[in-house]
């Protein structure tokens, strides 16, 4: 195998990890605030099921996209997606700017406390919705990779790969590493809104391969796989990077003791 296509691949693979990773420590605040109002015990089993049903979700959205990718609208569709998870996501921090995490557990506590069935049917309901994102995600990066391999169902094996490994990268980072990013997060606030930019920039690559999809044809089919295409899209991730990292003001531990 050439050595710049197996360093195109791994270069992809680290991104993806920090993508998930930052993605990830957002979604266990999320399940984190779902499950508070139980009891201790009560609690670890949610999150059991939570952890069981993220598994079995992204690997049936894996197994799918490995049909739906063929189709430039199911292709469409994801971009869009990506664009509303994008958007509604940052508009969601915009309101919420300030607010603390005790703020929202304390609103989650002012609300009717839900069974331990309801929680754990609200907790798969958002598995279901970060697995399609974590695999659309995946899937817009994965398929402008060059092709390895032979065909799987129809995709490629290489990119089908990526697409497996990046989408089940996101339920170990979730569970097992989630705290370290919640911490970064605490620090570097900035990065939450960085990472939902990228998953708007990623929504603009699913679009570039719809409409580069042969059905279509508005631009060059070969441009979403050109080198000018390629230094674009990742400098761009780069700069988003970097502008979470470096945008905003470093919390100290001090301060979120105060807080």
């Amino acid at each position: 195998m050439d050595t710049a296509i197996i360093l195109e691949y791994a270069w992809v693979l680290i991104v993806l990890i920090g993508l998930e990773g930052l993605l990830a420590a957002d979604n266990a605040v999320v399940l984190a605030v779902m499950v508070r109002h139980l009891d201790p015990v009560r609690r670890r089993k949610a999150l059991f099921y939570g952890l069981l049903g993220a598994f079995v979700f992204r690997v049936i959205a894996i197994l799918l996209l490995v049909w739906l990718v063929q189709w430039w609208w199911v292709q469409a569709l994801g971009a869009l997606y990506l664009f509303y998870v994008s958007i509604s996501h940052l508009i969601a921090i915009y309101k919420h700017k300030g607010e603390s995490a005790d703020d929202l557990v304390e609103e989650q506590k002012d609300k009717k406390q839900s069974g331990f069935w309801m929680t754990v049917f609200k907790v798969e309901l958002a598995d279901i919705a970060f697995a399609v994102d974590s695999i659309l995600a995946a899937a817009a990066i994965a398929l402008a990779l060059p092709e390895v391999g032979g065909d799987f169902f129809g995709v490629n094996a290489g990119q089908y790969s990526v697409m497996l490994i990046g989408g089940l990268i996101g339920v170990i980072i979730m569970r097992f590493f989630a705290n370290y990013f919640v911490e970064l997060l605490a620090k570097r606030p900035t990065l939450e809104a960085a990472a939902f930019v990228i998953v708007g920039w990623v929504g603009v690559k699913l679009a570039v391969l719809t409409l580069a999809h042969e059905a279509i044809g508005i631009i060059p089919a070969e441009f979403p796989h050109s080198t000018t295409w390629k230094i674009i899209f990742w400098a761009v991730m780069v700069i988003i990077v970097l502008a979470g990292w470096f945008g905003g003001s470093k919390k100290d531990d001090g301060d979120s003791k105060e807080a």
